[in-house]
This record gives structure tokens, C-alpha cells and sequence, in this order.
């Protein structure tokens, strides 16, 4: 440690920290724009000018680093004057904008021009101009003559997104951000640029002109579209919600938030909003109110129990529905009877049911994943399943971790890998077995030995390899080599609540069917919470059949979906932004929310409407008055820490034979959940167009078709028209075809056997 002097302050600090991290540390504001605690030094504003005894001008604070008892002046006469000097040339050619500036009420360059601003200006020469930029439908940069050239925007690009998509040109006077090459910013973590900006050159396009800062109304909250459990700052006007900002937490998402997390609430607003309880009387929907629609259920659901059996009643739930919502479902059903209730609705393989020692989890936290030297993923489309992750991971392999990869595609993760193995999907197991045959044996290279080789080991099972034919399979593999490099394996969950889901036994028992045995096996009846099946399952062919084929179903949802072709009743229920709730993050990480905005229209909180569900199908116990009450119950003598445990065992491993082209389906990242699906402007954006289906050139050659032509792709009893195109990153014997998306719903598993010819 370093003893230093700040402003008469004694301050120990670190060796080779900078004089405005000490002064940071102890307390002291030091003007500034450029620097960043997250960014590397740039130096380029000089806000931060201080007086060190014995140098002979002013230094930058962020860029001189602290040396034995060093005397510092952050607010000396000739501080003060460099800091007056330096705020005097960044308001020459500053556009008089506050009062219609979407930054205004939260603009650093506004705050800080009242500290050290003059009264009036000396300069009468005309302010430059800068052309607005059209960088694509989030960041809007429509007034870049407010820019004062911090580059904090470029440097995220660059160190954090791992893609400089901003940069700056000229020189002097004439210097300015802008984008090149596509024209466009198409980071998945882009919105976070917006935050950075200290003035008002990069703001949120969806929000501009919408509110002033200090109308909105501010609530804390979870978030509910992967399973990192983001703090989000949820801002609302009006009730209704109209920006969503990152709650710094450095255990978890850092100070930084994914585009889908900061922009999914368009979604919250939809014009597809469903806003009253309906019911199908002889084909067409009507309007009722809620007694009507919750004793037509209750009737429905009690004459298929008393005459079909109540193992004739399923119910589905996706692991975006809260603790509260899951645990009342399951304790509904198994109240008339029934273990048939599942939320991994895109699983294909439940072989591990019964032979797992406990619920399914990260096995680590999020900070140690980004102290991890050597990591080995195993089948993650890891950019888009999970952004922070991605930029946390990023982050380590600067430090000198080693990333390794097996997996069905070959996406530029913006990092560097060391070693990969990108195989199709039957070719899974066997890649994952020799690397644990390699591992064992010591005498390793590739893969297992850059494991071999690591003192912090995490191996880590993605989503795609959570949704493959062979999951159990290749966790157990997984867990082998964990346990032959003392390294830690974990599940990167798919959804917000998925661990949630199994601690409150939201999963079928006994002889209860699991999601794909249930739609397998059609049933009399289906209580659908929070699932649109056509998107959300992992054979869409299948869930549709299965909903046609029933003679009740029941969607609680908060939108008009697909479920107005084949539903009885739709029961209008709340997002997580207008209930309270609790989800369990992949981590472990118990966190509970209240409401941000009232239920829009006649919505109500799923735990409600499930509550008066179970009072009229007379099930005991559903007295609840909170969800804090729900919780407590579905908590009381839950040791999650304990309940946490991925070992498996008894499983055997096999290769799979496949004939013909394999399937190989990604969610994209703005389609994995009914709200990010309805959010407008992410539905603009690069990563939501239209599905296509990706081949090797050389399985194009061998179609004899060109890219960019149509084909018919079949899979099951049904088929697509999609474009074709190239992507030489496959492996041959594959095409890549999204799921979770219109466009595709009709075709079959998310795995297996798939056609192409030419349409």
C-alpha cells in the first residue's frame, strides 16, 4: 500500500492505482468526463486536472498514478483554473440545446458547468456543426454537435462489446464519432453507449422526447429474459413503463445491461396486450368478466378430472414465470390430482429425472466465472443466449484465461478462443467423451490440455446443449472432466426463474409426464402459464397438435397470441413489471420485486388468478394474501444453497445415428420470451430478421443451389419457405434453421433429421 495526501486527507491506497481512483476511494470528487472505472485511460478531457506539489503544471488525475507521499490539490487556485479552462473550451462549440436535450436533468457536462462554468462566454465565432448519424433503431445519434469526444463510447465498443463499431475521424476541430463499415451499431450490448455518454450525443431512441427524468417514477426490479438476474431500475410515467436502466451490482451484471433487458418493456405496451378474460362460445371469442372465466375453468378442469382421470390434465409454465406463479401451479395441480406440470418446455431429454442429486445451477457464482483461467463451454450460442456473460468471459480471456469451445457452429464469440471443436449434433458426445479420455490420461493437448494446464477450471454447459437429444449424457461427461482438472461445471440456465422451477417442485413426480411426454401424449386438458407453445417448445409441430387435440385449454397470458386458435379461455395475467414475485438466478441468487406500474386494463397477477383457482376447485391451503406469504411457504425448509447440486449418475453414453441433414436450431436473442418478441424497435434490428437457413457451401453445392435463392425446408409433417445462405463456420451435414420465431414455427424438433431442396 501507498500513503498519499489529498487535500490534507492521509490516504492509503494501492500500488499503481491513479490519483483519481485514491481520491475516489476516500470520498473526494474530482471533476471528470473521459475517465470510466470500467474503461481503460484515455486522458483526452482534461476535466480532471489537479495540483501535485512539486510538478510544474496541473496532471490529469486519471492518468497519473500515485507514488510515497505524494501531495495532491483537487481544489487548489491553480486546480481550480486549469478545471475553469478546460470547461470553458468544451462549452465553445456546445450547442445551447438543455432545454429541449433528452439528456437534460441527468447530463454530467450540465452539472458540472455550473461548478466551474463562466457566467458568459468569450468566444462570438460560429459553433461548429456535426450531421446526426442514423446508427441503427436503439442508439440514436441525431445531435453528435453535443459530442465532446470523451470516446467512452468507442472504448466499450472496443473493450467490453469486443467490437469497435464507433470510432473517431479528423483531427482538431473537425474530429467526430462515427460509425463505419456496416454503418450501423449491432452490438447486443449497445444501449449501455447510452449510458456512458456524459452529454446528450447518444440517446435511447426508444425513449426520446417520451419524459423528462424528473417525471419518471423509479422502482427496482429483476430481470426476467435470461438467467444472469440483471438489477434493473425500471422508470415510469403515466404507469406505464418507459425506460429501463442497469442497477449497478458488481457480483452480477457489473454496471452494464443487455439490449434485451433494457429494451424488451416496448413489449410491456403492445398493442397485443391482453386486457379482459375471454372465452370461445361456439367459435368466436367473447368478452366476460373474471367469475365467469375462472368458474368456466374450474368446472372444465373439475368434469375432465371426474370423468377422464386428472392424469388427463397437463400444465405448462416457462421458467420466466415467478417462484410465487410456479409454485401455485404445481400445488393446483397435484390439489385435483395430477403430477403432470413441467417449465423446461425445451428439453428434448429427461433422462436425467430421477438420477439428478439436486437442482440444476451455474455451480459457481458469476464473479468467479470471470476469475476462471481455463473455460470450457459445451454447446452455447454464448453472445446471444447470454451478453453479459459473454462480456464477463471477455473480459477474463484479457487477463489471460484460456476459452475453449464444442459446439454445433462456429459464431466469432469477439474473443480469443484457444481451442475448439465444432462438430454437428449427433458428433457431441463423442467429442465431449474423448476430451475427458484426454483429460484422464494427463498426457493431453488441444482442449484437455489447456484444461490440464489451469488452476481455476470452469466447464460450463450452455443452452443448446441443455436442449440436445443427449443432455444427460453430455452433463455427465461434463461433470467428469470437471472432476479430473478440480475445476468446477455448471448449467448456464436458459430462463430467470429455471432453478426456481425445481427448487418448488415444478416438475412431474412419480408418474407425472415431463413437457415433451405430455405433448407426445396428448392430453384432455392443458393450464398453460406464461407459454405461447408454437414459440416456446421444443417441438412447436407437436405442442400445436397436442393443443388442437385437447378438449380444454386454458392460456394465462399477458398477450392475443397463437393461443386464439386452439385455446377455450384466455385469462389476462400480469408481467413481472406489474406483480411482485421472486426469481432464483442460475447462480442461486434469491431475489424478490414488487410491481412497478398497476396491472394494465382488467390484468391481474397470475399468483391471484391460480389462488382463486384452487379456492374454487377446493383445493386446501390457498388462503394466500401476498406473495410474501407464497414464498414463505414455497421456501419453508428449502436450504437452496443445499438443494444446489449438479452431480448425476447412472448415466450411459452412446453415439446417436443420424441419417441425412441435422438440425441445428438457435432462439434467436429477440425471440426467446413473449415480452422481447413485442418489443418494436429490438424486432428492428439485425439479430430479429427474418429466420434463413445456413448451410456449408459445400452442402449448397451439393443441393446445386445458390445462396439467396428460396428453399422449402421440411422437417415432420410440416415445412418453411426460407432463404438459403452461406456460413462456412458449420460443420457439413447440418443446417442451422432458428426456432422460437413465426417464420419457422411449423416445422418440427429443435433436433433431428431435416430436408432442404429448392422451392
Amino acid at each position: 500500500m501507498i500513503n498519499i495526501e489529498i487535500d490534507g486527507k492521509q490516504i492509503q491506497t494501492e500500488n499503481g492505482s491513479t490519483v483519481i481512483e485514491a481520491a475516489h476511494q476516500a470520498g473526494i470528487a474530482i471533476p471528470h468526463f473521459c475517465y470510466h472505472k470500467k474503461l481503460s485511460i484515455a486522458a483526452n478531457c482534461r476535466m480532471c486536472l489537479v495540483q501535485v506539489e512539486k510538478a510544474p503544471k496541473p496532471l490529469p488525475a486519471c492518468a497519473t498514478p500515485v507514488s510515497e507521499g505524494m501531495k495532491v490539490f483537487t481544489h487548489s487556485e491553480q486546480a481550480v483554473k486549469a478545471q475553469k479552462g478546460v470547461m470553458e473550451f468544451l462549452l465553445v462549440n456546445h450547442p445551447l440545446d438543455c432545454p429541449i436535450c433528452d439528456q437534460g436533468g441527468e447530463c454530467m457536462l450540465q452539472d458540472m458547468s455550473v461548478g466551474y462554468g463562466q457566467g458568459h462566454s468569450r468566444y462570438h465565432e460560429e459553433k461548429r456543426m456535426v450531421l446526426a448519424k442514423d446508427i441503427g433503431p436503439l442508439v440514436a445519434a441525431e445531435e453528435m454537435a453535443r459530442c465532446i469526444n470523451c470516446t467512452r463510447c468507442v472504448r466499450f465498443g472496443q473493450e467490453i462489446a469486443g467490437q469497435m463499431e464507433l470510432g473517431q475521424a479528423f483531427r482538431g476541430e473537425h474530429a467526430e464519432i462515427m460509425s463505419f463499415v456496416s454503418g450501423t451499431v449491432e452490438s447486443e450490448l449497445s444501449g449501455n453507449m447510452i449510458d456512458l455518454c456524459p452529454v446528450g450525443a447518444l440517446t435511447s431512441k426508444p425513449f426520446r422526447y417520451k419524459a423528462r427524468s424528473w417525471e419518471l417514477s423509479r422502482r427496482r426490479s429483476v430481470s426476467a429474459h435470461d438467467s444472469l438476474g440483471s438489477g434493473l431500475a425500471v422508470q415510469t410515467k403515466n404507469n406505464r413503463v418507459l425506460r429501463v436502466l442497469p442497477l449497478e451490482n458488481d457480483e452480477i451484471n457489473e454496471c452494464w445491461l443487455s439490449d434485451r433487458d433494457r429494451f424488451a418493456y416496448e413489449g410491456l405496451n403492445s398493442e397485443q396486450r391482453l386486457t379482459k378474460p375471454m372465452i370461445k362460445q361456439g367459435g368466436q371469442w367473447q368478452e366476460v368478466d373474471w367469475q365467469a372465466a375462472l368458474e368456466f375453468c374450474a368446472n372444465g378442469l373439475r368434469q375432465i378430472a371426474n370423468g377422464a382421470g386428472a392424469e388427463q390434465i397437463g400444465a405448462l409454465a416457462t421458467g420466466n414465470s415467478t417462484l410465487e406463479e410456479m409454485y401455485l401451479l404445481q400445488k393446483l395441480l397435484r390439489g385435483i390430482g395430477s403430477d403432470n406440470v413441467d417449465f423446461r418446455l425445451r428439453q428434448s431429454d429427461f433422462s436425467a429425472d430421477g438420477k439428478q442429486q439436486g437442482a440444476p445451477w451455474l455451480g459457481m457464482s458469476i464473479a468467479d466465472i470471470g476469475r476462471a483461467d481455463r473455460i470450457l463451454i459445451v454447446g452455447s450460442f454464448l453472445r446471444k443466449d447470454h451478453p453479459l456473460l459473454a462480456a464477463r468471459i471477455r473480459q477474463a480471456v484479457k487477463q489471460g484465461a484460456q476459452i475453449n469451445v464444442i459446439h454445433a457452429t462456429d459464431d466469432d464469440l469477439l474473443m480469443k478462443v484457444a481451442h475448439k471443436a465444432i462438430v454437428a449434433p449427433n458428433a457431441m458426445v463423442e467429442t465431449l467423451a474423448q476430451v475427458a479420455k484426454d483429460a484422464a490420461s494427463k498426457h493431453s493437448n488441444g482442449i484437455a490440455g489447456s484444461l490440464a494446464s489451469g488452476e481455476r477450471v470452469a466447464v460450463l454447459l450452455g443452452n443448446f446443449a441443455q436442449q440436445h437429444p443427449q443432455a444427460a449424457q453430455l452433463q455427465a461427461l461434463a461433470q467428469q472432466i470437471a472432476n479430473v482438472t478440480n475445476g468446477k461445471f455448471g448449467f448456464i440456465g436458459d430462463s430467470a426463474n429455471g432453478v426456481g422451477g425445481y427448487l418448488v417442485n415444478a416438475i412431474p413426480a412419480g408418474k407425472g409426464l415431463n413437457a415433451a411426454a405430455m405433448l407426445a401424449a396428448p392430453r384432455k386438458a392443458y393450464v398453460l402459464l406464461n407459454v405461447e407453445p408454437e414459440l416456446d417448445c421444443a417441438d412447436a409441430q407437436q405442442a400445436i397438435a397436442a393443443m388442437q387435440a385437447a378438449d380444454l385449454v386454458i392460456a394465462m397470458s399477458a398477450y392475443k397470441h397463437g393461443a386464439t386458435e386452439y385455446a377455450d379461455v384466455l385469462l389476462p395475467i400480469a408481467p413481472f413489471t406489474e406483480t411482485s414475485g421472486t426469481f432464483i438466478s442460475s447462480e442461486g441468487r434469491v431475489q424478490s420485486f414488487n410491481g412497478s406500474v398497476k396491472p394494465l386494463g382488467e390484468a391481474r397477477p397470475a399468483w391471484k388468478v391460480l389462488r382463486v383457482l384452487g379456492n374454487l376447485l377446493k383445493v386446501d391451503g390457498f388462503g394466500y394474501e401476498t406473495t410474501q406469504a407464497v414464498r414463505d411457504e414455497a421456501l419453508n425448509g428449502v436450504d437452496v444453497a443445499a438443494r444446489l447440486n449438479n452431480a448425476v449418475s447412472g448415466i450411459e453414453t452412446g453415439a446417436a445415428a443420424v441419417n441425412g441433414l441435422q438440425r441445428v436450431a438457435d432462439v434467436p436473442i429477440y425471440a426467446t420470451d413473449a415480452i422481447v418478441r413485442r418489443a418494436v424497435s429490438l424486432q428492428a434490428t439485425k439479430d430479429a430478421m427474418q429466420p434463413k437457413a445456413w448451410l456449408h457451401s459445400k452442402e449448397l453445392s451439393k443441393l446445386g443451389v445458390a445462396a439467396g435463392v428460396q428453399v422449402k425446408v421440411a422437417q415432420g409433417q410440416g415445412s418453411a419457405l426460407l432463404e438459403v445462405a452461406i456460413d462456412d463456420g458449420l460443420p457439413e451435414g447440418v443446417v442451422r434453421v432458428a426456432a422460437g420465431h413465426p417464420a419457422t414455427a411449423t416445422l418440427g424438433a429443435m433436433f433431428g433429421t431435416i430436408t432442404v431442396e429448392r422451392a
